[in-house]
């Protein structure tokens, strides 16, 4: 609730919706303070029932004396906390100078329902106590709660933001708070660790059905008999530990058991990725050598295209495209001498150097 000497505006009723922010609207010459308390002390399980006094500043009388129109935005959060979030002083654009400033168009308004009178000027049984001696005209900024009038003369305004002083109510006492906000913290690193505990355990989980699906699917190729049932027994007994005495262990001995798993199963998963992109490298740079290749003995041939190249420059070019075709051919006679349940003779990213270098060379 909201008071002034004492008018006292309800807010925000008891059980309001929440999250929900209201507009009130005031005319004042000056600087005024709004007050904040729950209008029914017994119904909150706070020991003070002020919530807090907050200062409009920077408020001033129009050119002509005339009292300015000021928007102060109040909230309610989605926890229930009340806070007065903005305040604007409306003022008059004149309309030479509308083009330089950010404005905004609103129908000029004549008569203004006094605060009391006004239905949306009405959380946890939230009040407002305007600190005043003269009388404040108080309006909500929701639409549509009036019946339609004539249609108003629109003046061009701008909002001027204006600066709020917040002196809170502190409704517990320091000790009291600092154990709050010490048994918040700890019970948001106990539900961290129990997150990344489940995690943990869930890797497992997953490593074990995803890889024993493959070791029956596109790795069964990449790993001998004898590997295949020791591995295999090994995931269904992590599967049935999972569910038994492994239901609830710490973190770190779930990290152990899926790097025991990992020991066996990443070298079938390198097989299989590296079968998968060794041979479309190998037809890359295979491609490579021979474009070079035909550049050199263009150059030998005296082709015009070629004239401008250096002699010992084109040396170096077949010297390093002859080196690399000696590795390649090493490469690939080794690879075929291996088996697919086998770790390759060349991996992936030694073609890959290889590519580079010829790039590079030429």
């Amino acid at each position: 609730m909201f008071s002034s000497n004492c008018r006292v505006h309800e807010v925000f009723s008891r059980n309001h919706a929440a999250p929900f922010s209201k507009v009130l609207t005031f005319y004042r010459k000056g600087p005024f303070e709004l007050e904040a308390f729950y209008s029914d002390p017994n119904g909150v399980p706070y020991p003070e029932s002020k919530i807090g006094r907050y200062v409009i500043q920077n408020v001033a009388a129009q050119k002509d004396g005339e009292k300015s129109k000021v928007k102060v935005k109040v909230r309610v959060n989605t926890h229930g906390i009340f806070s007065v979030s903005t305040a604007s002083m409306v003022e008059p654009v004149k309309s030479e100078d509308s083009e330089d400033v950010g404005v905004e168009t609103e129908l000029e308004t004549q008569d203004q329902m006094p605060a009391e009178n006004s239905s949306d000027v009405s959380w946890p049984f939230l009040c407002v106590n305007i600190l005043t001696d003269e009388t404040v005209l108080l309006t909500s900024e929701k639409k549509g709660d009036q019946p339609p009038e004539a249609k108003k003369p629109k003046i061009k305004v701008k909002n001027v933001e204006l600066p709020i002083e917040a002196n809170l109510v502190w409704q517990l006492g320091k000790d009291l708070l600092n154990m709050y906000i010490e048994t918040e913290g700890k019970m948001i690193m106990q539900d961290k660790l129990e997150k990344e505990r489940n995690d943990a355990k869930n890797a497992v989980e997953e490593y074990v059905y995803e890889f024993r699906d493959k070791l029956s699917g596109p790795y069964e190729k990449f790993v001998c008999e004898k590997d295949l049932q020791g591995f295999s027994a090994l995931l269904t007994e992590t599967e049935g530990w999972l569910y038994e005495e492994g239901e609830d262990e710490a973190k770190q001995v779930y990290v152990d058991k899926l790097e025991d798993l990992k020991k066996l199963g990443t070298p079938i998963e390198m097989r299989y990725q590296e079968a998968e992109e060794r041979p479309k490298l190998l037809e890359e740079l295979g491609h490579r050598l021979q474009y070079y290749a035909a550049i050199a003995g263009e150059f030998r041939n005296k082709d015009e295209k070629y004239i401008h190249i250096d002699e010992m420059e084109m040396m170096k070019v077949e010297k390093c495209v002859s080196e690399v075709i000696e590795w390649m051919n090493n490469a690939v006679s080794a690879q075929a001498k291996k088996s697919l349940d086998q770790d390759p003779a060349v991996r992936s990213f030694e073609i890959k150097a290889k590519l580079q270098v010829s790039t590079k060379r030429n």
